[in-house]
């Protein structure tokens, strides 16, 4: 079975330690985990994820913004994102469901539950 690529971004470098190691343990994923989505559509051009697990607050830029320049990409907006952030607040779901992303997730995130999210949202793809 091929492995589904999965990019992560987030900011907070502990995090994406976890989810990495957390997503690569299954056997199911291969992961590019970066700390900035300043230059994503590069690394998307280039990784060609199934799946973004984004952070929706980062410096530079945010998920939201991340998410319009991945509206404009050819290959970008085809890919399905899910938002995560350490705040559920319903005008930033609101936002991130008007451009287009699958699921909204709020920290902490248990790995099974996360899996299950993930899983869900590649059959958009």
């Amino acid at each position: 079975m091929e492995k589904k690529k999965i990019m992560v971004v987030d900011d907070e470098v502990d995090f994406l330690k976890i989810v990495k190691l957390n997503l690569e343990e299954t056997g199911k994923y291969e992961i590019l985990a970066l700390s900035s989505a300043k230059d994503i559509i590069s690394h998307v051009n280039n990784f060609r994820p199934d799946l973004i697990l984004l952070d929706i607050v980062m410096p530079v830029v945010g998920g939201i913004d991340a998410c319009e320049m991945l509206n404009k990409d050819l290959l970008g907006k085809t890919i399905p994102i899910i938002i995560i952030s350490a705040l559920d607040k319903s005008r930033d779901k609101l936002k991130a469901y008007k451009k287009g992303v699958v699921d909204y997730i709020v920290k902490p995130i248990e790995k099974e539950s996360l899996i299950i999210k993930i899983e869900k949202a590649l059959q958009f793809k």
